[in-house]
């Protein structure tokens, strides 16, 4: 696995709208994107799997960080580089390099994705926004 140490300027995330816990973390991360470098799209839109060349499967078992050149990070990567982008800090991707952090932090990030109904959240994004997930408002 590719692990990069710099930051792209711009990023789309790609995550699950229908999960609680997944809206408030986007919302998190958005939070601290106060130069609004960061895209977060739902894999529910069929247009932005489509976009981001993903399949509903890979979707449903990751979030997704797909930089502007077209690079795509699954899971704890994902989160790592939407991390750096949103602060505009290195950082969380000097330390998902460093050998052992990034299989902690994907074991973690597997544990949370299993749990993840479980976890405390928002109201979802596509309770929020049915049209942007594909619903039929």
């Amino acid at each position: 696995m590719m692990h990069p140490t710099a930051a792209p300027l711009t990023l789309t995330l790609i995550f699950d709208g229908s999960c609680d816990f997944c809206t408030r973390t986007v919302r998190w991360v958005q939070a601290l994107d106060w130069q609004g470098r960061i895209t977060a799209l739902p894999f529910q839109s069929a247009a932005a799997r489509q976009a981001a060349g993903l399949t509903l499967a890979q979707c449903e078992s990751a979030a997704w960080a797909i930089t502007p050149d077209g690079r795509r990070y699954p899971g704890a990567a994902a989160v790592n580089q939407a991390l750096a982008v949103a602060t505009g800090l290195p950082l969380p991707l000097w330390l998902y390099a460093v050998p052992g952090i990034h299989q902690l932090q994907d074991a973690v990030y597997a544990w949370v994705v299993r749990h993840r109904h479980r976890l405390p959240g928002d109201r979802p994004y596509c309770e929020q926004h049915p049209q942007r997930c594909g619903a039929r408002v």
